[in-house]
């Protein structure tokens, strides 16, 4: 039996992937959790073999960071990522992070249940649309092509989209639990790897890598 903890920051969207996923009757979800926080505490507590985690789970600690901690105090628990989002920025992230799997939200059902089964058993499972863009990363890129972003740590990249959003440090500290000089370091640091003068320089780079909508 495939042991699997769940999570989604949308109760409708875990129920509906529960459904899927009992179908097969070699897989039981065993616990469901809203955010990344609640993700590790779950993770530490039921041992599962599988997580399948949303990358974007506001409040608190979003599946980016969670996905790094989980992974590295947990190895024996596979993390399969579920996302809307198709983008090479995020699948660098979570494959860096320690995920095995990255499954689009618009999959099958048998993509999902494969990617499950996929990870469960050693191995790993990345979504057929996002293959060419792995080949990509691995060999690398175009010298034009901007692949600053890889210079970031999960969690500056975490705090990048919430100051392009606009929040304060203040508000970034409230929201994902760290002191504000703690956000103040990660915000110059991000600064200094990115080569930002202002925030508009990192508002106009979170544009340009579709990096908002989390």
């Amino acid at each position: 039996m495939i042991r699997i903890v769940l999570a989604d920051d949308h109760e409708v969207v875990r129920a509906g992937f529960k459904m899927i996923l009992e179908q097969d009757a070699e897989i039981s979800v065993v616990a469901e959790a809203a955010d990344g926080e609640q993700a590790y505490a779950i993770v530490a507590r039921e041992h599962p073999d599988v997580l399948l985690m949303d990358i974007s789970m506001p409040p608190g600690q979003s599946g980016l960071v969670a996905c790094e901690k989980i992974a590295r105090d947990f190895p024996s628990t596979k993390i399969v990522i579920l996302t809307m989002f198709a983008e090479p920025e995020y699948l660098f992230y979570t494959l860096r992070g320690g995920a095995s799997g990255y499954v689009l939200k618009n999959s099958t059902s048998e993509e999902l249940l494969s990617a499950v089964h996929a990870v469960a058993g050693g191995g790993s499972y990345i979504h057929p649309k996002m293959a060419s863009l792995l080949t990509k990363q691995l060999v690398g890129a175009s010298e034009e092509e901007d692949r600053s972003y890889q210079h970031l740590s999960n969690r500056e990249l975490e705090i990048l989209q919430l100051l392009a959003k606009g929040y304060t440090n203040k508000e970034i500290s409230e929201r994902i639990f760290l002191s504000v000089k703690t956000v103040e370091a990660h915000r110059s640091k991000i600064y200094k790897k990115l080569g930002f003068a202002s925030r508009a320089d990192l508002v106009s780079y979170a544009l340009k890598h579709k990096l908002l909508d989390v």
